[in-house]
């Protein structure tokens, strides 16, 4: 989860920006295809990588952890909220047994 929600930040950030992927990549010193991978979330970059992206897209790191931060606080209160409601559900069944 972590990995897709940070793709798609960088990704957001990057289209926000209006640059493209090749665009970042030779500013970041990283390929394409790989950066590609990142933003899709099919692979985890290292922190090195991380800051060479968020300096290719003229963003501090620590702006794009917060953003992410934030958008696991909607994931995870999601699933807290499927939980509670698939344990409400199944209250009933194990009362009556």
């Amino acid at each position: 989860m972590l990995r897709v929600l940070l793709g798609q930040t960088l990704r957001e950030q990057r289209i926000h920006d209006r640059r493209t992927l090749r665009d970042v990549s030779l500013a970041a010193r990283v390929s394409l295809g790989y950066l590609s991978e990142v933003e899709r979330g099919q692979k985890e970059a290292s922190s090195e990588l991380l800051f060479s992206i968020c300096q290719a897209l003229n963003v501090p790191l620590s702006e794009i952890l917060r953003e992410v931060s934030e958008k696991m606080l909607v994931v995870e209160a999601g699933q807290l909220q499927a939980s509670r409601i698939g344990l409400e559900a199944a209250a009933p069944s194990v009362i009556a047994a």
